[in-house]
C-alpha cells in the first residue's frame, strides 16, 4: 500500500483522494506527528485527538478560501501539515522555523493567530460579519473549540453574539473532557450527561439559537465528512459537537493525557517518555511554588490557591490534593479567577492567585478596577513570567512588569532564586496592606538546599550581591544570575557592583541614591520589555532626583520575539551571561 501522505502537498491534493482514502491518511498523519514530536518534542495529544476532524474540515470545506480557525493551536498541527508544511514541519518551536501556534504571517491557511485560547468564535464571527457585508453567502466560517475552552466568557460572548446573526458560521465543539488538565464546572458536567444521553435540561446551545447536531464520534472519519457535507448546505449559525479522544493513536498518550499534553521526547512506538535523572538538579520554580503554599496554607487556615485552569503548570494541584477545599481551578476563566479573589480578600481569605504572566494580560481590567482600585491584598503568583522559549510570542510573559508597574498601590517583587520566592510568599501570608504580584520564570531555580526556614522579606528593600568600584548591576528576578556569572569570568569584574533590587515597585530610593553617588555607570538587567519596565522605572528616578548618570537599560526590545530555547533567546535579546559580560567589558 502506498503512502498517501507523502503525495499531499495541500488540501488540493487531499481533495483528489477517495472518502474511503481519508481513514489511511488518518493513520499515517497521527505516525508522522508522533514520528516528529517524539523527537523534537511538542505538543501531542490534542494534535492526535483532531486528527480525523482535521482531515475531514480541509476534504470538506475549500480551505483556504472557506474559513478556518482553531481555538488554541495546540491542536493544530495536522492541520499545519496538511497545510503545505509537511517538509518542514521537523522545524516546529525552533528558532527560524515554523510555530508551535497558527499563525497569520506563516501561511494564508492560518486564518488567526492562535496562542491563548477562547478567541475563535469571536474572530470566525467576525469573518462572517464581513462576509455577509459584502454579500459572500457562499463562504464558510468555522471555528474549533475545544470543550475546556468554550467555557471561558469571551466564547459564551461569541455565541450570545452569534446566536442572533443570519451569518454562516459552524461551531464545532471538539470534546474530549480535556484541556491541559482535566476540564472544570458545570458546563463540563453537561457535555457529560450530553454524551452519556441522561442531560434532562433543554439543550444550552438549541437555546442559544444554533442549530445543534450530535454528539457524533470525531473518529468516524467518514461520518464526519457526511455530516459537515450536510451542515454546509444549512444557513445561519450551526453548532456540530464532536467526541474525541485526546491522544488517539498512541497508547500512552490516551492513558495519560495531562503528561501527554507535551510530553517531551518519548519512544514512538511505545510512548515510554525518555528517562530523565532530575533528582540532582535544582527545583523548578513552579513546584517551589507549589510545595510552599502547602507548606504556609497548612499552618494559615485562611489561604486559599486559585489557578484558572494549569493546576498541574502551575503546581497548584500539590495543594489541590493536600488540602482540596481551599484549592480552585476555575477553569480557563482568568477574569473570574482574579475578581473571585478579590470578593475572598474582602471576607479576610489570602487568596493567591496563580496565574502565567502571560495569561493574567486576560484579566488586566480585574487586576485594576476589582484589586488594586480597592487596594485588596490578593498575592498574585507569576508563573512563566520573562521569556519561556518554544511556544513563542503568544506565551512569552516579558509585558507584566510594564503592565502593572503604573498600577497605584500594586507591590512587584520578583525573586533572585528559590529561597526568595519561599520568603515572599511568607511574607505576604503574614498580612500586606497592598496587593502583591510575585512574578518568576520558567524553568529550573539554583539552588538545590533551597527549602530553608523562612524569614521575612522588608517590603521595598534591595540588597548588595557583589561590592564593586567603577560601574553598579541593577537587576530584578533570577536573570541576575546571568550577570553574577558573567562578572566571575574576567579579571576586571572587581570593578563591577552587582544588587539585586528585589522589588520593581516600591524601588529601593535609599539603596538607589546611594548607587547614582557612588557610580558614574549603572546598568539594569531585566527579563521583561525595556519600554516602561524595570529600567525605566530606575531612569525615571534619575529625572525626578536630577541625576545625570549614564544609565543602559538591558532588557527585551520593542518587537515580539519568536520562538527558541531560552538561551538562545537571551543571546538574542542581549540578556544572556555572554551578552553581558562583552558589554561590561566594553563600558569599563
Amino acid at each position: 500500500m502506498k503512502n498517501l501522505l507523502s503525495h499531499i502537498y495541500s488540501p488540493v491534493d487531499l481533495r483528489k483522494l477517495s472518502k474511503e482514502d481519508l481513514s489511511q491518511v488518518a493513520k499515517e498523519l497521527r505516525e508522522f506527528i508522533i514520528d516528529i514530536v517524539s523527537v523534537k518534542e511538542g505538543h501531542l495529544g490534542a494534535s492526535l485527538g483532531v486528527v480525523d476532524l482535521t482531515i475531514a474540515l480541509h476534504y470538506v470545506f475549500n480551505t483556504p478560501n472557506d474559513l478556518l480557525v482553531w481555538d488554541v493551536g495546540h491542536q493544530a498541527y495536522g492541520h499545519k501539515i496538511l497545510t503545505e508544511r509537511r517538509e518542514i514541519f521537523h522545524t516546529n518551536r525552533r528558532k527560524n522555523g515554523i510555530s508551535g501556534f497558527p499563525k497569520r504571517d506563516e501561511s494564508e491557511y492560518d486564518t488567526f493567530g492562535v496562542g491563548h485560547s477562547s478567541t475563535a468564535i469571536s474572530a470566525a464571527l467576525g469573518m462572517a460579519i464581513a462576509s455577509k457585508l459584502r454579500a459572500d453567502f457562499s463562504k464558510q466560517h468555522i471555528a474549533v473549540v475545544g470543550d475546556a475552552s468554550i467555557a471561558s466568557g469571551m466564547a459564551f460572548e461569541a455565541m450570545n453574539h452569534a446566536g442572533v446573526t443570519d451569518t454562516n458560521i459552524l461551531i464545532i465543539l471538539n470534546d474530549n473532557a480535556i484541556g491541559i488538565d482535566p476540564s472544570v464546572g458545570a458546563l463540563k458536567m453537561y457535555l457529560t450527561n450530553v454524551k452519556k444521553g441522561t442531560q434532562k435540561q433543554d439543550n444550552i446551545f438549541e437555546a442559544l439559537n444554533f442549530e445543534y447536531s450530535g454528539p457524533i464520534d470525531g473518529h468516524d472519519i467518514l461520518g464526519i465528512v457526511t455530516e459537515l457535507e450536510r451542515l454546509k448546505t444549512v444557513k445561519g449559525p450551526k453548532f456540530l459537537h464532536v467526541i474525541t479522544t485526546k491522544g488517539k493513536g498512541l497508547r500512552k498518550a490516551e492513558e495519560d493525557q495531562v503528561r501527554y499534553h507535551a510530553p517531551g521526547k518519548f519512544d514512538r512506538l511505545t510512548g515510554e517518555l525518555a528517562p530523565k535523572n532530575t533528582a540532582h538538579l535544582p527545583p523548578k520554580f513552579q513546584d517551589v511554588f507549589g510545595h510552599t503554599i502547602v507548606e504556609l496554607a497548612e499552618k494559615n487556615e485562611q489561604i486559599v490557591g486559585i489557578t484558572p485552569a494549569m493546576p498541574t503548570g502551575s503546581s497548584l494541584k500539590f495543594m489541590m490534593e493536600a488540602i482540596p477545599d481551599r484549592a480552585f481551578d476555575v477553569g480557563i476563566a482568568e477574569q473570574h479567577a482574579v475578581t473571585l479573589a478579590a470578593g475572598m480578600a474582602t471576607q479576610g481569605l489570602i487568596p493567591f492567585c496563580n496565574v502565567y504572566s502571560t495569561f493574567l494580560q486576560r484579566a488586566y481590567d480585574q487586576v485594576i478596577h476589582d484589586v488594586a482600585l480597592q487596594n485588596l491584598p490578593v498575592v498574585f503568583c507569576l508563573d512563566r513570567a520573562g521569556l519561556v522559549g518554544q511556544d513563542g510570542a503568544t506565551h512569552h510573559g516579558v509585558f507584566d512588569i510594564a503592565y502593572l508597574r503604573c498600577i497605584p498601590n500594586l507591590i512587584i517583587f520578583a525573586p533572585l532564586h528559590e529561597v526568595s520566592l519561599r520568603n515572599i510568599m511568607y511574607t505576604a501570608q503574614l498580612g500586606l496592606q497592598h496587593p502583591i504580584a510575585i512574578r518568576y520564570p520558567r524553568g529550573r531555580g539554583m539552588l538545590t538546599d533551597w527549602k530553608q526556614p523562612f524569614e521575612e522579606i522588608e517590603i521595598g528593600k534591595g540588597r548588595y550581591i557583589k561590592e564593586g568600584t567603577h560601574i553598579a548591576v541593577l537587576s530584578i528576578g533570577a536573570i541576575g544570575f546571568s550577570a553574577i556569572e558573567a562578572t566571575k569570568e574576567f579579571d576586571l569584574s572587581k570593578r563591577i557592583a552587582l544588587f539585586d533590587m528585589q522589588f520593581v515597585k516600591p524601588l529601593d530610593e535609599t539603596l538607589l541614591h546611594k548607587v547614582f553617588t557612588n557610580f558614574k555607570t549603572i546598568v539594569t538587567l531585566e527579563d521583561g520589555v525595556i519600554t516602561g519596565g524595570f529600567g525605566s522605572s530606575i531612569t525615571e528616578f534619575a529625572i525626578h532626583h536630577g541625576y545625570t548618570n549614564t544609565i543602559k537599560i538591558l532588557g527585551i526590545p520593542d518587537h515580539f520575539i519568536e520562538h527558541g530555547t531560552v538561551e538562545e533567546l537571551h543571546e538574542t535579546c542581549g540578556i544572556s551571561k555572554d551578552a553581558i559580560k562583552e558589554l561590561l567589558i566594553s563600558l569599563l
